[in-house]
């Protein structure tokens, strides 16, 4: 019920909802009670809640964030949009993913069904501790390697990155270890006051091309990735936080240009374009 569920969410193909069905989210999440997210985390005060009903298995298998570690403001993030960011680069039967912020691991695991025993998954996790936990949870995946640190140095190649965390640009590393037709999922926010605990903004889902890499654009709030900001990118992504402003950014490329009349946010090595 769970991945049907999400399937009428985010529109999903069979392998995907079938990757959800499979998975058992409670192996990931730790002893009950379990703290599930409020929808707004805008209440400094208190930006989760638990109630006695957390204990039950019907509660995490909603569309809700549930908490890892409230102090560190780490979660299991909502599952209707990792489906709907797992739909856009459709990872394949055979296929390698760089998975960068996997937390405990649970997306990981999805990730890992899709790809098959036949693909593989590298997971980075910057937190030693919930590393290992994923570490723990993914051993019914062989084909699963979790690392510490912020996938700075990737290897690779990679058919799918898959950025689990707030940045204002992606790597180098990261766009460089993508094969010809690789695709990325990419966060790009910028921090606001109403939203203390990460930051608002747009995901990018690009496949990557000769030359311009086609763009799909869709809003995200997520707490910050390591690594993988500059406060320079963030000053120009703040012109696109509204659906009608983002919705402009069709393109990403990544080569070498003079800053142009389609250039939106220009970087060396990052630029979105109408």
């Amino acid at each position: 019920m769970y991945a049907e569920r999400l399937r009428t969410a985010a529109n999903l193909r069979q392998a995907i909802v079938e990757a959800f069905a499979r998975v058992p989210r409670e192996e990931f999440l730790g002893p009950v009670p379990w703290q599930i997210g409020q929808p707004q985390l805008r209440d400094r005060a208190a930006p989760y809640i638990t109630t006695r009903e957390a204990c039950r298995l019907e509660d995490i298998y909603q569309d809700v964030v549930v908490v890892i570690d409230p102090t560190r403001k780490i979660n299991n993030g909502q599952p209707s949009i990792h489906a709907r960011w797992l739909e856009a680069v459709s990872p394949q039967p055979g296929e390698a993913v760089l998975h960068i912020g996997c937390g405990v691991g649970y997306y990981t695991s999805i990730l890992a069904e899709l790809v098959g025993p036949s693909g593989r998954v590298v997971a980075y996790e910057i937190e030693p501790d919930i590393a290992a936990r994923a570490q723990a949870c993914l051993k019914a995946w062989p084909q699963v390697r979790v690392e510490v640190g912020d996938g700075s140095q990737p290897g690779g190649p990679y058919d799918v990155v898959y950025v689990n965390g707030g940045t204002t640009h992606a790597r180098k590393e990261w766009l460089s270890s993508l094969t010809k037709k690789g695709r990325i999922v990419l966060p790009l926010t910028v921090h606001l006051p109403m939203f203390p605990y990460g930051g608002v903004g747009f995901v990018i889902c690009a496949e990557r091309g000769d030359g311009q890499w086609p763009v799909h654009v869709a809003q995200v709030g997520i707490y910050a990735c390591a690594g993988a900001r500059d406060p320079i990118a963030e000053s120009r992504l703040r012109r696109f936080l509204s659906p009608d402003a983002a919705a402009r950014i069709h393109a990403l490329s990544i080569e070498p240009h003079i800053r142009g009349d389609r250039c939106l946010v220009h970087l060396g090595g990052f630029c979105l374009q109408t």
